[in-house]
C-alpha cells in the first residue's frame, strides 16, 4: 500500500495587515517629528551664521550684541537674543558663545528637547 504524500506548504511570507498599521504609525510619526525638527536645526545655523558675524564685525561687547540683534531680526530668530551671548577674548580673538535649547510637544507630557552650545572660534 503505498501512501501518498502530500508536499508540505510552502510558508507565506511578507507583512501581515498589523505588521503594515505598524511600520505606518512609526513612518508617521518620524515625519511629523522630523517635520518639527527641521525649522529647529535651520534656525540653530542663523544663530551660528549670526554669531560668526557678529564677531567679525563688532569690537566691543556691545557693538557685538547689537549686530547679532540685527541679524536676530533679519533672520527671524527668535531662541537667543544679544544679550544672551557670552563674549569673551582669546588670544587677541573675540569669541562668542551661546547656549539654548528648544522643544517639540509630542503628546500629553511628552516632549523632545534639542539644547544647543557652541561658540565661535
Amino acid at each position: 500500500m503505498a501512501l501518498h504524500r502530500t508536499p508540505p506548504r510552502s510558508r507565506q511570507r511578507g507583512l501581515s495587515f498589523i505588521g503594515v498599521i505598524f511600520i505606518g504609525l512609526i513612518a508617521v510619526a518620524a515625519f511629523a517629528i522630523g517635520g518639527q525638527s527641521v525649522p529647529v536645526f535651520i534656525e540653530y545655523f542663523a544663530i551660528k551664521k549670526a554669531a560668526i558675524k557678529a564677531a567679525r564685525e563688532g569690537s566691543t561687547v556691545p557693538e557685538i550684541r547689537a549686530s547679532f540683534d540685527r541679524a536676530a531680526q533679519i533672520d527671524d530668530i527668535k531662541s537667543i537674543a544679544g544679550s544672551d551671548l557670552e563674549v569673551t577674548k582669546r588670544n587677541d580673538k573675540i569669541v562668542v558663545s551661546y547656549s539654548y535649547s528648544r522643544e517639540i510637544h509630542l503628546a500629553g507630557p511628552a516632549y523632545l528637547v534639542y539644547r544647543f552650545q557652541d561658540s565661535t572660534n
